[in-house]
């Protein structure tokens, strides 16, 4: 069923995320400062942290509901919460209502997920952004996280961004619907799988002849990006909302 989306509000909750505040600040200030742009005031709540997924994916649900209900408490008021990423923004719609199912905290949880938009799709679909892009000429190969695909279902938001972009050509790369084989704590439970995947995936990304990467979730960037640092391939490697800023300044 399709998402009812709200009129653009004044303000939003921004919920950072674990892999931005650590390696990608420049992605977090950039998709505030996207959204400033837009007229929508941003609140980041400092107490906030993260989302409880590493726990979650690893069977400790005891130890994912304290950290996630330290996030519902910091994200209490009744204003839209946009998230950086669809790997953090799923977990807030689809996984926190089961974690706290039959628990005193289910209402919030329910509220919480009705009200949690991952970035590009607030951009796309609440803010109705136009874009007019003032960067050079590039070919761009874009990842769409497997939680963009299927869970928030989101993926052909980044590429309608993208499509905006005067001056920039999408290629497609092979088997683009495969996972790049990060998947949070999967990685380091099965690395030799995880390895062979994200071999995979640069080998079709190269392919492409792109110039840039983008991708919506930071923990995909991380992965692929070192992979091809360790082959010593080169093709930089973006969160979309870094380079949507750059270029439409």
């Amino acid at each position: 069923m399709q998402r009812a989306y709200p009129e653009k509000p004044e303000q939003v909750y921004f919920f950072g995320t674990c892999l931005i505040d650590l390696f990608y600040p420049e992605a977090g200030m950039a998709g505030i400062q996207l959204l400033e742009r837009e007229g929508v005031k941003v609140v980041y709540p400092q107490q906030q942290s993260c989302c409880g997924q590493p726990a979650y994916n690893s069977g400790y649900d005891n130890e994912a509901r304290k950290v996630a209900a330290a996030q519902i408490a910091c994200l209490g008021e009744e204003r839209p919460v946009v998230v950086p990423s669809a790997s953090c923004a799923d977990m807030f719609r689809h996984h926190y209502p089961d974690l706290f199912a039959d628990t005193p905290l289910h209402k919030q949880a329910l509220d919480l997920a009705a009200r949690t938009y991952e970035l590009t799709e607030f951009l796309v679909h609440v803010c109705k952004i136009r874009l007019v892009d003032h960067g050079p000429a590039a070919t761009v190969a874009i990842h769409n996280s497997c939680s963009a695909q299927r869970g928030t279902k989101t993926a052909q938001d980044a590429i309608s961004l993208l499509r905006q972009m005067s001056n920039v050509a999408i290629v497609l790369q092979e088997r683009a619907s495969e996972c790049c084989g990060f998947g949070g704590t999967f990685a380091v439970k099965a690395p030799d799988i995880s390895n062979a995947m994200v071999q995979d995936k640069c080998d079709n990304l190269l392919a492409t002849g792109a110039n840039d990467l983008v991708s919506g979730d930071c923990g995909c960037l991380m992965n692929i990006s070192g992979a091809l640092e360790k082959r010593k391939d080169k093709l930089p490697a973006q969160h979309i909302a870094s380079f949507i800023w750059e270029r439409t300044q």
